[in-house]
């Protein structure tokens, strides 16, 4: 979750992979090799739509509350779709709630040490109370599952924190493993049609872990969460000429997921692994998982240096795919009617949008690219995304053909020195017109 961009020679600290070098896991031969499927164009040539909204500014230092924007959530209000939601993380700064004019309606602190990362939402829970629309989120500084229920009107709302209080830490043994911060990171939530259990997948940061947590109504209304299985993806991958890669990173780091969605229609899991690529996996974790786009930067040598604490990169040896840079981030599912429609994932390194194929008999196949441009001056549109929500039905006069929700890792204009970062609105019928054009 960097400010700075990406090149193909040179990372920041932040965004660096150790250039760990060792024999392909067994997980990792399963992987199989992805076609490549040339663009024709750059980057630049994509089309590009511009926002209808923003929201205001969100700044990482004292004076901005140490606030950094990084997920969205859409909720739709059924009642009433004109009030619908969107709920975002801003990290040490807790969650945010936005109206559809980007307008802020509520601030939720993030607990003691809290660090809110990614959130997802869960439709009409059972509970003791009724049923309830949550939204989930992931605490990275205490390695926990925070869980809100959405009520527009409710008094002090419209989310309520309902978190079990026993609710146990993600991946952490204790408070000294909770604050080495590998922790929970990126998240999914899944209901499963067959049982009617509802499910987070949350990824462990700094490493190749996925934990797949069953949500449980705990007393007095609140929930809680127990863990089910996990998974561990590759770290290395055995290249096409019999080599062993693995990308750079500051030593003890591993290729870390973080952006996650869920195939309702079938239940597929589809996991942003950042500098490797994007897999495909069953959401209740009992399927290999499979390779179905890799980042351009893929197979690419590169050592990472000590001193100026950055990953210099070697010759490409072109194993990687064409369509993502390092990072692929914030995965979202754009559903249409007849189980058509998109995986959309943010392809940080270029400041670009990339859409796959729903359909697994297409083998999830690239299908176009976009970008989210400026509007105005002081409207602009989206650069170093980390995270993504899309919703493709009606939301009222504002939105009738749906909405596009992206981070912006680069607000502008500019206040002064300060690194500013936010959430950008798109009317999801400007994307599709543009990329089905």
């Amino acid at each position: 979750m960097s400010p700075a961009r990406r090149s193909p020679c040179v990372t920041t600290t932040r965004r660096t992979r150790h250039a760990v070098l060792a024999s392909a896991t067994a997980l990792a031969a399963l992987a199989v090799a992805v076609p490549a499927q040339a663009l024709g164009t750059g980057a630049a040539a994509l089309p590009g739509v511009t926002p209808r909204a923003e929201t205001p500014a969100l700044y990482d230092d004292e004076a901005g509350g140490n606030a950094d924007a990084d997920d969205p959530a859409i909720w739709r209000n059924a009642a009433d779709p004109g009030r619908s939601l969107v709920v975002a993380t801003a990290k040490e700064g807790g969650l945010r709630v936005y109206d559809l004019d980007a307008r802020p309606v509520q601030s939720i602190a993030a607990p003691t040490r809290g660090r809110f990362n990614n959130v997802d939402l869960v439709h009409g829970l059972r509970l003791p109370t009724g049923r309830a629309d949550l939204a989930v989120t992931t605490d990275r500084g205490n390695d926990r599952l925070r869980i809100h229920r959405i009520d527009r009107d409710a008094p002090g709302g419209p989310l309520v924190d309902i978190t079990d209080p026993a609710a146990p830490p993600v991946f952490s043994a204790g408070q000294s493993e909770i604050e080495e911060q590998r922790t929970a990171y990126g998240l999914a939530t899944w209901t499963d049609r067959a049982t009617g259990r509802s499910y987070a997948l949350v990824s462990r940061r700094e490493r190749t872990s996925i934990a797949l947590l069953e949500l449980t109504a705990a007393a007095g209304g609140t929930v809680g969460y127990r863990k089910v299985r996990t998974l561990d993806l590759p770290a290395s991958f055995r290249l096409p000429d019999g080599s062993s890669w693995a990308p750079c990173a500051e030593p003890g780091e591993l290729p870390q997921v973080e952006g996650m969605v869920v195939d309702p229609a079938n239940g597929m899991l589809y996991a942003g692994q950042e500098d490797v690529g994007i897999w495909r996996m069953r959401a209740d974790l009992t399927s290999a998982p499979r390779l179905i786009d890799r980042v351009r930067e893929y197979g690419v040598p590169a050592v990472y240096d000590e001193e100026t604490e950055e990953c210099a990169a070697g010759a490409d040896p072109g194993f990687g795919g064409d369509h993502v840079s390092a990072d692929v981030e914030g995965l979202t599912l754009l559903t249409e009617s007849g189980g058509d429609g998109y995986l959309l994932a943010s392809s940080q390194g270029d400041d670009t949008f990339a859409l796959y194929d729903r359909e697994l008999e297409d083998a999830n196949e690239y299908e176009a690219g976009f970008r989210v441009t400026a509007a105005s001056a002081t409207l602009d549109g989206s650069e170093e995304c980390d995270g993504a929500a899309v919703l493709n039905a009606p939301l009222g006069a504002k939105y009738p053909n749906g909405l596009l929700v992206v981070q912006d890792g680069h607000e502008t204009p500019a206040d002064g020195d300060r690194t500013g970062t936010g959430f950008t609105f798109v009317d999801l019928g400007d994307v599709l017109a543009a990329v089905e054009d």
